[in-house]
Order: C-alpha cells, then structure tokens, then sequence
C-alpha cells in the first residue's frame, strides 16, 4: 500500500464519520459526592446573621474530613463582601500644568468649534491655537519628569 492510498483511506474514514457523534467516556462515571455543594434551605434568604461561624464550620479539607457535618457553605454570605477604602482625593495641578492642559485640549477644541459653527478664522487665530496646542504638549512633555531623582547619585544601577 502507497502512502497516498492510506491517506485516502483515512479522509475517507473521516468523511464518512462526520455526522457521528462522540462517545463521551466520562458519561459512565458518576460524580463523585465530594464535588457536591448543598445549599442549606435559608442561603437566598438575608437572616441578620452576621455571618459569626467558627473556623472551618462547613468547609471540609482535602483528604474529606471537616467539621462532621458533611455539607459545605455554597457562598459566603451577601453582607460579607469586600468594602474598598475611599480613594485619596486627586493632587490639585500648578497654575503652569492647568494652563498647559487647556491650551492643549482648548486650542484644537476651539478650532473644531469654529469649524463646525463656521465663524470666520482669521489666519491669527488659526495660528494662536495651533500654537496653544504645541506649546501645551511641549510644556507637559518637559515637566515630566521621567528622569532619574536627583538624588540618587552617580550610580543609576542598570539603565537600558
């Protein structure tokens, strides 16, 4: 038998499979008990608990030994969640960095505004806004500050 007739006979095996379906090997094996999660009859219902349980009350460990009761806790319960701290209130910018931030967003926002309401743009102003937008991204660019601190000394360690 050549090469090609075993491979013919191959894409034939599959073609004629094609609308078979899979046996699923893990369809004859049961699930096993310890994978299940029993709900105790309240677990929807909010009873003022305060969620006070003991260590380990209804978690059992690995090797299936627990607390005896044979039942472990479907969730944790709904008043038991994580509440993140308040954020620290954003740093107020220098007079310098507002500026350059207008300037920035304010000189192409007041072109395109013009556009769009079709005021007449003297070359002046055209010029002044572009200009607003340049100098505000230079002057955010440099105030950076992306540099090493300075100080931190001749030896900067491994700079790639």
């Amino acid at each position: 038998m050549t090469p090609q007739s075993d491979e013919d006979e191959v894409w034939r095996q599959i073609v004629a499979s094609f609308n078979e379906t899979a046996e699923d090997a893990s369809a004859e094996q049961p699930w096993p008990d310890r994978e299940n999660v029993t709900e105790e009859p309240d677990a929807g219902e909010d009873d003022g608990a305060t969620g006070d349980a003991a260590p380990g009350d209804g978690i059992r460990d690995e090797d299936g030994t627990g607390d005896g009761t044979g039942e472990m806790r479907a969730s944790a319960p709904a008043d038991d969640h994580y509440i993140p701290p308040a954020p620290p209130p954003l740093p107020h910018g220098d007079t310098l960095s507002r500026l350059s931030w207008l300037a920035l967003f304010g000189g192409p926002a007041y072109l395109l505004l013009a556009a769009l309401l079709q005021w007449p743009m003297d070359g002046w102003i055209v010029f002044a806004a572009v200009a607003a937008f340049i100098a505000g991204f230079v002057i955010l660019v440099v105030r950076m500050g992306d540099g090493p601190p300075a100080d931190s000394g001749w030896d900067d360690g491994a700079v790639v």
